[in-house]
């Protein structure tokens, strides 16, 4: 990542930019071809490291306040619901009908996930967490996500 955010959610979007655009990538791609497979490994790679980072991050941390359990709770479900789809895909044979079909309802999903994110995590996070908390946590974030995206190379 080129310059540090200054905040947790700037962070997060940073990532979340990247995760729409090979999302939307993969769905252009036929067949089991060597760019499917590179733009699917980088997907799942972009995946696994933000939700382990978010996770331990930015929902963690607003499970700390009552008024961010219930949200944080959907969001950790959803990333359950990704990672399962992203392993139901690995399963898949690439040149089947059937993956880019699946690869559309894991992208669907991940939009939905980060516009809901962005819209209502975001505002709520903004009100519970306080602007050191939030330099803090993007930092923290930063270090775990560049550390498993290390990992998976």
């Amino acid at each position: 990542m080129a310059d540090t955010p200054s905040n947790i959610f700037e962070a997060l979007r940073e990532s979340h930019e990247l995760q729409r655009s090979l999302a939307l990538q993969v769905l252009q791609t036929s067949g089991d071809t060597p760019e499917r497979h590179a733009l699917f490994k980088d997907l799942r790679e972009e995946l696994a490291a933000h939700t382990l980072a978010e996770d331990r991050h930015f929902y963690v941390p607003l499970m700390q306040h009552d008024a961010g359990m219930d949200l944080s709770r959907h969001a950790i479900a959803e990333h359950h619901e990704i990672d399962e789809l992203v392993e139901d895909l690995e399963k898949t044979d690439p040149s089947s009908p059937g993956w880019l079909a699946r690869a559309r309802k894991l992208s669907e999903k991940v939009h939905h996930h980060l516009e809901e994110e962005e819209r209502k995590f975001f505002q709520m996070a903004g009100k519970l967490l306080t602007a050191q908390q939030k330099t803090a946590l993007a930092r923290d974030y930063l270090a775990d996500y560049e550390d498993a995206k290390a990992a998976a190379a």
